[in-house]
């Protein structure tokens, strides 16, 4: 649905963009005419995916960056500008998670998730802003959160908390940038398969199959799902849509959000017979 050259001459930065869902979109980007800067604290997973994208002759640079250092990341955005020229679009998909009963948490691991997930997205977020607000550039800004950013979510409380002010911070500035010619909206993914989230974030055997049996289509989403969705929010096909937290997650938020709607599980034909019961009044 996307033309070859609809990036064509832009910069895009992707942080955290050398393993998972981050590179999946960050060759989409390259692949429609993007020059893409993938950024992580790793130099290992730099280099290895910088000879990955060489190899299938995409243009990518690569630069180390802890988000969660604003001096790093004032850096990094410099660098960019003085070895591409400039800078069109910033996805912020760096994070972090992990589960844990609360009472269990450490201060430390609160810490360390809101760090990398709302100080890194808002570092990002100004340094790149104050870049095009100052040199009179329009820019876009993506930030991946996630589906219980709103809702909340147990064992999950840092990133919960996190993503929800990432998912604040996103229509604030909507608004107040607006004017400067910056975008800001963000993508809320439902369960994506990746090695790293899924090893971490599902207790163990079976997990996999119940994550699944959340969602009404009962399948997971795909890397290309979420690439088709980011380059449309990057591009100037969505030139007229900011401040937006779009779910993409096969209706499992609403799903959950039903009070009736663990009927599902009911077999069709069972239905019948049950709407004699309940017309009669009986169980």
């Amino acid at each position: 649905m996307f033309t070859q050259e609809l990036l064509q001459n832009q910069v895009i930065l992707v942080t955290g963009g050398g393993t998972g869902l981050g590179k999946s979109m960050a060759k989409a980007m390259a692949r429609h005419g993007a020059t893409v800067i993938l950024a992580s604290r790793k130099a290992e997973v730099l280099a290895a995916v910088k000879a990955e994208f060489e190899s299938e002759s995409l243009n990518c640079r690569v630069k180390t960056c802890d988000v969660r250092s604003p001096e790093e990341v004032n850096d990094l955005i410099s660098w960019i500008v003085e070895e591409c020229g400039h800078l069109d679009a910033v996805i912020n998909n760096a994070a972090g998670n992990f589960i844990s009963p609360t009472e269990l948490l450490s201060p430390k691991g609160f810490d360390v998730i809101v760090d990398i997930v709302l100080k890194g997205t808002f570092y990002l977020t100004h340094a790149a802003g104050t870049y095009w607000i100052t040199s009179k550039r329009k820019g876009t800004i993506l930030n991946i959160t996630t589906t219980y950013a709103d809702s909340g979510s147990g064992y999950v409380v840092p990133s919960a908390c996190a993503k929800s002010g990432v998912n604040a911070m996103t229509r604030s500035l909507a608004v107040e940038w607006a004017r400067y010619g910056i975008r800001l909206n963000a993508i809320a993914p439902g369960p994506i398969p990746t090695e790293g989230a899924f090893s971490r974030l599902l207790p163990g055997e079976g997990w996999e199959e119940k994550v699944k049996r959340r969602v009404p289509s009962n399948r997971f989403g795909t890397h290309e799902e979420l690439a088709n969705l980011a380059l449309f929010l990057v591009s100037d096909l969505s030139s007229f849509i900011t401040g937006e937290i779009i779910r993409l997650d096969g209706g499992e938020q609403l799903n959950g959000a039903g009070q009736f709607n663990g009927l599902s599980e009911i077999p069709q034909e069972v239905w019948p017979e049950l709407a004699v019961k309940m017309r009669k009044g009986t169980k």
